[in-house]
């Protein structure tokens, strides 16, 4: 323990990294670009530069604390500098605010609010580059780029590929995939989190609404949502309610006032899921099956398999997303021209998740020759929908989801957390004479905060190994343990994004990291404790499809093969 007196005022510390942690600490905010705390110091910026008694200035957030240290954060040289820093960004930046993604949240535009740059006096002789629209998922724009080397260090050591980095010197240095190739010709899963780290509009969500609009407006479309678990718990704070806030019965009516034919909760499929998938893993395990089953709820991480771990592909479930499984589901059931009415249906589904986009476009999600999902919106876009249309969110009543797929399971729920794929699994797999409890299962491993956890469950005899990952650079290394035979498991939970979908590419970005995960996933676990019917199997909706129109088409809809 040590002591740094900041602005006048003593502070204690113990172990923090650097000085930058102490002075946020101490609820002072130091301004930075380029910091972020889950990521390795780049110290690019220069803008969280602090000044000591000695008058030597240093950055913050690559100085390690010392017993006695005196600094002072916002003296008039320091305004200066953070001054002249946003002016030469802003100089070779594009400054079409009012019509960039990013307007009202981009950080360069708020530094140069807070610091008063109110005019550029260099000109920007930085060649224009290309906006790139490749991708489905990520929309790169390098006229924005402030080389804060967030999105690099965020794809290499969050996420293990590396699609992004440094090229040139100097004034002609750029972010860019290797040999400036387009991002979608690239090995980019699509998992957003480099838009969540990007301060400015370089990153931004490829966005669905402008289609989604028109569908709404079209008399001979039927427009039908599907609302991921993550969502409930990430638009309350847009709109003034508590964090992580279950908020399904007010986006359900926001969707019905925005136009919307009709309104599901993708619970439903994710209750599809693991009945087929659980059936998959006694199967593989019973009949010597290619082991370890590798979950296939995370688009993101199915292609970062395909890349990177081609050989596991067989381990790769064949179940489909619970996007894919209820778009399909949608699909079929308004083939019907009793339920079809004359109309075409256009199916949106409402995701967490950058890489629904891409996912939604793959021959593999494609029904009898037809695409599942038609559109996909992330959270943020519904975000800004709903505030286009014009609704009160805040005072709407809440309402239910539509029949006939309007239930699901507390099991179906926890999906947009990581570990709950598993503990719904486990759930499945419960019932019998010596049934643990649901806090057992809770308890037994499948919850916590570690980007790796494994744990063994008994079952009928068998112990069987799990483990949970988040995160695609922990899944790098789960993979890479179990080639080389260190580890041997029987089931394998992945989810691309560190904290699981609660914490998806398309989710928004309020407060800190640990806030955002915390919040949404205990919002996702009360909402589990507020459903009655708390296992996939107990939800009466599973009887009706297995055994109403639905029983001879189960494979079709709601298996595919990733490995052929």
């Amino acid at each position: 323990m040590g002591t740094i007196t900041i602005n006048g005022k003593k502070y204690e510390f113990t172990n923090e990294k650097n000085v930058l942690t102490i002075i946020r600490n101490a609820g002072i905010e130091v301004p930075t670009l380029c910091y972020q705390p889950e990521l390795s110091v780049f110290g690019a910026c220069r803008l969280c530069t602090v000044e000591d008694d000695r008058g030597r200035c240093f950055a913050s957030c690559s100085e390690e604390p010392r017993d006695g240290m005196v600094i002072y954060t916002h003296t008039e040289r320091l305004r200066k500098h953070r001054k002249l820093i946003v002016e030469l960004l802003l100089a070779a930046h594009c400054r079409d605010c009012t019509t960039c993604d990013k307007h009202g949240k981009c950080k360069l535009q708020k530094l140069a609010y807070q610091l008063g740059v109110n005019q550029v006096r260099f000109e920007n002789h930085r060649e224009e580059q290309p906006v790139d629209f490749s991708s489905p998922s990520i929309v790169r724009d390098p006229n924005k780029c402030v080389l804060c080397g967030n999105c690099v260090r965020a794809c290499s050591e969050l996420q293990g590929i590396g699609v992004l980095g440094f090229a040139h010197r100097g004034t002609d240095a750029v972010v860019t995939p290797a040999f400036n190739r387009l991002l979608g010709d690239t090995n980019c899963v699509g998992c957003g989190q480099c838009r969540v780290v990007c301060p400015t509009g370089a990153l931004t969500i490829h966005h669905n609404m402008t289609d989604v609009w028109q569908a709404l407006g079209d008399p001979n479309v039927r427009v039908v949502a599907q609302i991921a678990p993550a969502v409930r718990v990430a638009v309350s704070e847009a709109f003034g309610l508590p964090k992580g806030e279950n908020s399904i019965g007010k986006i359900v009516a926001a969707l019905h006032r925005m136009g919307f034919d009709e309104v599901y909760d993708t619970v439903y499929s994710a209750d599809l899921t693991i009945m087929e998938e659980s059936a998959e893993f006694l199967d593989r395990v019973a009949n010597g099956g290619t082991l370890p089953l590798l979950t296939s709820c995370c688009p993101a991480w199915v292609k970062f398999v395909e890349n990177e771990f081609p050989e596991f592909k067989p381990n790769i479930s064949t179940c489909r997303s619970p996007q894919g499984m209820f778009s399909a589901v949608l699909k079929e059931y308004y083939r019907d021209e009793k339920n079809a009415k004359g109309k075409k249906t256009v199916v949106v589904s409402i995701m967490p998740c950058t890489a629904k986009k891409l996912e939604a476009r793959r021959p593999d999600y494609h029904t009898y020759g037809q695409q599942d999902t038609d559109l996909v919106l992330t959270t943020t876009e519904l975000i800004r929908m709903i505030d286009a249309h014009g609704v009160n969110f805040e005072t709407l009543p809440s309402e239910a989801c539509d029949m006939p797929f309007g239930m699901g399971s507390g099991g179906g729920v926890i999906f947009g957390t990581t570990g709950g794929v598993t503990e719904a699994v486990l759930r499945r797999l419960s019932d019998g004479e010596d049934t643990p409890s649901l806090d057992a299962i809770a308890d037994c491993g499948v919850r916590g905060k570690e980007g790796i956890r494994e744990f063994t469950v008994p079952y009928k005899g068998i112990d069987v190994n799990i483990c949970v990952a988040s995160g695609l650079a922990n899944a790098k290394k789960v993979l890479e343990s179990v080639r080389s035979g260190e580890k041997n498991y029987h089931f394998i939970e992945v989810m691309a994004c560190p904290g699981g979908c609660v914490m998806g590419g398309g989710q928004p970005i309020y407060g800190t990291k640990a806030t955002r995960v915390a919040t949404r996933r205990q919002g996702l676990y009360n909402a589990d404790s507020d459903t009655v019917i708390k296992k996939p199997h107990e939800n009466p909706l599973m009887d009706v499809f297995y055994n109403g129109p639905f029983k001879d088409k189960t494979h079709d809809l709601l298996h595919t093969s990733h490995h052929e």
